[in-house]
């Protein structure tokens, strides 16, 4: 199953059981990827994350059939996944601009999000500096924390870690064990790993270890040996790297004779100056090729 035919059966499953539970695990499996890259696909391309998709969804389908239906409130609240009548008033009130009650009056104003179609377009010749490489595995030292796999919840967390690690030193005390000729050239990572069976995140903050006794609260790691697709990022932080992970998740991959693999991706941020347009930094996904290619 191709990229974009991977996305939309996954996105049909959502549609078809939207009055369910939903496991981001079961959802990822009909697109044929991990959890962690099926929601970072997902909000890159759809501008939005999944939990705000099934949310908005539902309410539309809420608001719907209050205002066409006699229906009551509590089993409309029940019937889309809320645990009370209250939870699902506030969050009602939130989408549509009105409480559920008044849904049900002639003429009341509702708001409709509509169900996600994927369709490759063709759009310019962007050009997209990338290579190939395969590695062998390669030690890092980390400090790593645990993160839950929804990633509207990481994009608020994921910031104050980092801010965290500078505050502390811990960024300090990396660059200590960093392999300065190393594969990474003693530039700062950030490692984002998926452990499917906690359906957690590994987020870890580290350097390419130089082997060096450890005197800090660290833990030395290793990549396995993959195939990597390397991307640059040139510019501001973080608005280049965002506009590098849309084009290579709506423009690359749909199109190439490879798939990312490997339930992780590495962020590489050598030394400079994020804010400047001149910036330059790498983003690596894993990869294999694809059975046609």
């Amino acid at each position: 199953m191709n990229w974009i035919a991977g996305l939309q059966n996954a996105i049909d499953y959502i549609e078809n059981n939207l009055t369910e539970e939903l496991d981001y695990t079961d959802i990822a499996s009909k697109a044929f990827i991990s959890p962690f890259y099926f929601q970072r696909v997902f909000g890159v391309l759809c501008n939005c994350t999944l939990g705000e998709y099934i949310r908005n969804r539902r309410l539309t389908l809420a608001g719907s059939e209050l205002s066409s239906s006699d229906a009551k409130v509590i089993d409309v609240a029940f019937k889309y996944g809320y645990d009370s009548p209250e939870s699902f008033s506030r969050a009602f009130t939130r989408f549509h601009g009105i409480a559920p009650s008044y849904a049900k009056m002639y003429g009341s104003k509702l708001k409709s999000f509509s169900r996600l179609s994927v369709k490759l377009i063709l759009d310019g010749g962007n050009i997209m500096n990338y290579r190939i490489e395969k590695k062998d595995k390669i030690d890092i030292i980390v400090k790593k924390k645990s993160f839950s796999n929804d990633i509207e919840q990481n994009n608020k967390e994921l910031p104050k870690y980092w801010d965290d690690c500078r505050n502390d030193h811990t960024i300090d005390s990396l660059y200590k064990y960093a392999a300065a000729s190393g594969v990474f050239g003693g530039a700062l990572i950030g490692v984002c790993a998926d452990d499917t069976k906690k359906n957690e995140m590994t987020y870890a903050i580290g350097v390419e270890y130089n082997g060096t006794t450890i005197t800090d609260e660290l833990s030395v790691e290793q990549i396995p040996s993959y195939t990597w697709a390397i991307f640059e990022s040139i510019g501001p932080m973080p608005t280049a790297f965002q506009n590098l992970l849309y084009k290579v998740y709506s423009e690359f991959f749909p199109t190439s004779v490879y798939h990312p693999c490997g339930n992780l991706d590495i962020e590489v941020y050598p030394n400079g100056n994020m804010q400047s347009p001149q910036y330059k930094c790498e983003l690596w996904i894993p990869v294999e090729k694809n059975e046609q290619a």
